[in-house]
This record gives C-alpha cells, sequence and structure tokens, in this order.
C-alpha cells in the first residue's frame, strides 16, 4: 500500500473502515463560500484580507454582477504589503473606513483571511475586536479564516457560522435552531413543516440579517442541514446547546428521517406527524419514481469536495437504485454522518483525504456509470470517455427536503442523458 493511504477502522456500531488518504489534492478553498453566504446573510458584507488571486477567484465563482453591487470584496495586499514594507493594520482599518463609509448599509463585518503568508501573520482576530469597539454598536465585526491550505470550500462557512456562535443572545428559553446556509424557499419549506408539528421556537443559523440571528442557552436544540459544520456544532455544544442527531434531510427518506428525529425529541405524536408529512411524502415518492428507472443500476464513484458525499451517497444507493464504488470525502466527523452511514447497505469504499493519483487509478479502474468530482478533474475525465457531475453545483442547488427531492435525483439523470444524446 501507497506510503500515503492507510486503512484506519472507524469504531461504532457499523464498523466501517475507512481510506485515510494523505496527498495531492484537487478542491476549492474556503472563500468559495463567501458567494453563498453574502446573499444569505443581507446586512453581512465580506471583505477577504488577500491578494489579486483572491478577488479573481470570487470574481469567476461570483460570475460578473453589472445590475447589483455585491456584498463582498478584497482588501488586496499590494507588492509593499507582501514585502513587509507597509503596516498591514493601517491598510485594513483604512479599507474598512472607506467601506463603511459608501456601504451605510452593511450591519455585520466579516474580515477573511485567506491563503498569503503576510495575511496568516496578520491577527484578524485581534483586528476584528478593534474594529468592532471603533464601530459599535452600528457595525458588528467578526473574522474567519477561507484560507485553501485549511480549508476546502464547504468550511469556509463552517468557519463563518462558528465565528457568530459566540455572539449569539442569550437565552433562558426553550427553542429549536436549524444549522446551515440554505436557498431561502427551502428554509421556509422545512421551518414551516417543523412548525406544523407543533413546534412554535424554530431558528436558523445563520439568520437572513443581524436582527434575526437565533438566541441560545443550555435549553437550546440544534438540527444541521449540513454536513460540514464541524466547528459549528462544537461552538454551539460550547454554549451549552444540545445536538438532535438524524440523517440529513435528503431525499424522500431523508427528510422524513429528519424530521422524525425532531418529533421524537419533542414527544409528538405519530399520528400529528402522519398528517403533517404525508402529502409532502407523497409528492417526493412520485417524483422519485419517475427517475428511478434512469438511475437504478447504475454506478456512481465520488470524488472528494464538499462533505456532502455520505448523505448524497445514502440518498442516490437508497432511494434511487445506484450501486456505490467509492465514496470520498475531505474529512469525514463521525458524529455527523453517522446516521447516513448506518443506512448505506453493500458499502463501498470509503475514503478521507485524497491522494489524487491514486483516486484517479481506482476510479478509471471501476471504469463508474458516473463520477462526481470538482472542475478541474471534470473535464480531463470527460475527455477520457467518463460521465462526470460536478460536485459544486450539488452546493449551489437547492436540493434538501421533500420538495427538491426529485430535483436532486435530475442533477444526475442529466449527465446520464447527455452522454446518450452524445451517442446518438
Amino acid at each position: 500500500m501507497n506510503e500515503h493511504s492507510k486503512i484506519e477502522n472507524m469504531g461504532g456500531c457499523s464498523e466501517i473502515p475507512v481510506l485515510k488518504e494523505r496527498g495531492q489534492r484537487e478542491v476549492f478553498c474556503g472563500l468559495t463560500g463567501i458567494i453563498w453566504l453574502h446573499r444569505k446573510i443581507q446586512d453581512a458584507f465580506f471583505l477577504v484580507v488577500g491578494s489579486r488571486t483572491c478577488a479573481h477567484l470570487l470574481q469567476s465563482a461570483a460570475g460578473v454582477m453589472i445590475f447589483a453591487e455585491p456584498r463582498f470584496g478584497t482588501a488586496i495586499l499590494e507588492e509593499k504589503d507582501l514585502a513587509g514594507m507597509a503596516d498591514a493594520h493601517e491598510e485594513l482599518d483604512r479599507e474598512v473606513a472607506n467601506l463603511l463609509e459608501r456601504r451605510p448599509d452593511i450591519k455585520q463585518l466579516f474580515l477573511v483571511g485567506s491563503c498569503p503568508s503576510e495575511v496568516i501573520k496578520l491577527d484578524l482576530s485581534n483586528a476584528a475586536e478593534r474594529l468592532s469597539k471603533i464601530y459599535f454598536p452600528k457595525v458588528k465585526v467578526l473574522n474567519f479564516s477561507g484560507s485553501g491550505i485549511e480549508t476546502t470550500f464547504t468550511q469556509g462557512e463552517d468557519a463563518c457560522l462558528a465565528s457568530l456562535v459566540p455572539t449569539l443572545k442569550e437565552t433562558d428559553e426553550e427553542n429549536l435552531i436549524l444549522v446551515g446556509s440554505l436557498p431561502d424557499i427551502v428554509e421556509d419549506q422545512l421551518v414551516e413543516l417543523i412548525k406544523e408539528l407543533g413546534i412554535k421556537e424554530v431558528a436558523v443559523l445563520p439568520g437572513r440579517d443581524r436582527e434575526t440571528m437565533p438566541s441560545i442557552g443550555k435549553k437550546s436544540k440544534f438540527i444541521l442541514v449540513q454536513p460540514f459544520l464541524t466547528d459549528t456544532t462544537e461552538a454551539l455544544e460550547k454554549r451549552g446547546a444540545s445536538r438532535i442527531n438524524a440523517p440529513f434531510p435528503f431525499g424522500e427518506e431523508g427528510t422524513t428521517l429528519w424530521l422524525r428525529s425532531i418529533k421524537e425529541n419533542y414527544g409528538i405524536s405519530d399520528d400529528k406527524f402522519e398528517i403533517v408529512t404525508s402529502a409532502p411524502r407523497k409528492r417526493a415518492q412520485l417524483g422519485l419514481k419517475k427517475l428511478r428507472t434512469s438511475l437504478q443500476g447504475k454506478t456512481i464513484f465520488f470524488f472528494p469536495d464538499s462533505q456532502l458525499e455520505i448523505p448524497l451517497a445514502r440518498f442516490l444507493s437508497r432511494e434511487c437504485g445506484m450501486k456505490l464504488i467509492e465514496v470520498g470525502s475531505p474529512y469525514i466527523n463521525r458524529s455527523l454522518v453517522d446516521k447516513d452511514l448506518e443506512l448505506i447497505e453493500d458499502m463501498p469504499v470509503i475514503s478521507e483525504g485524497q491522494d489524487v493519483d491514486l483516486q484517479l487509478d481506482r476510479c478509471r479502474e471501476s471504469n463508474p456509470d458516473i463520477t462526481v468530482c470538482g472542475l478541474g478533474l471534470a473535464n480531463p475525465l470527460e475527455a477520457e470517455g467518463l460521465t462526470t457531475k460536478w460536485a459544486i453545483e450539488l452546493v449551489f442547488t437547492p436540493i434538501h427536503g421533500y420538495e427538491q427531492a426529485q430535483d436532486l435525483a435530475e442533477l444526475f439523470v442529466r449527465p446520464l442523458k447527455r452522454k446518450e444524446a452524445l451517442l446518438i
């Protein structure tokens, strides 16, 4: 076995062995998360402290915004900054002052660290604390790292939400917090279902603005909607909140089990649960039935990218009938994805981390019907005859909940149809 790969047993009731790999990776950096977070937190601005490369990345990922002023930007370190010839803290203070004067609508300002060595040397935590005192109470200044050295692209969201947790107001009341960024319409659907079950105090992290951020205390419970929120989970538990463990709400089965975990924690009756979930469950089942024949028996290989891989693999194998060859994830927090892992039958290879050359060899040898991977690998693999699905599309597309179950399955049907059309 290659020195960069080893098999480790994760323990627990499933006793699932995991192939641990450490080598060259193919992933986006954590700055990418700003592209959906700046749309979600509507009174926030994300100021990346970085280089022109960081600015180009954000512009490319966000697309060209001609008719809107986006709520993110880059405080670019010039050559004199990188050479240590300028006081970077003074430059940062000046950038922040200019920004807040120009954009009085900003209520929350995130200073986001990046990869350049001079940025790593900056103490952005102290800078955020200093600037918070200057602009208090109008603007709350926070910081987190989106450095590609430290994070994959979904971990940028994790770092952002974890930075918010210490600032949340304290409460002695019972409440339920949904944790993770979702498109507004999907968030509204899930919150409405939970309220129909009889739970009235429901909040979401992140809130859509500073005023709607949740309160938290020892009577708070929270449930994740995204599997990549390790640091946020630890921060919430440190504040005294308790986590409801559940599979993630992908597909009809995943959404039902997610809601059922909430139901059981709150002592809601089976009859009430059936009344609330029956109609949307049937809609989801009907939508998936239309597509299952296109996916049944097809093989799929996941390269590590977003940490969504294990819940998606559960959905595709159990609800769509696909055969899993390998499910790779950049990082596996067993305590967060154990409920999904336990549901996967005919266990494939589960891999954590990456040695991209070794994984490419395994992928080519297995010749899957669909390969889920990053943009950097997709075109070369397509040129070799493999059918690919861009992993990043699974983060930007609404895929959670009952109403999106068919849409989620269609994301995997499309590349198969595309290949069929090209062969005609």
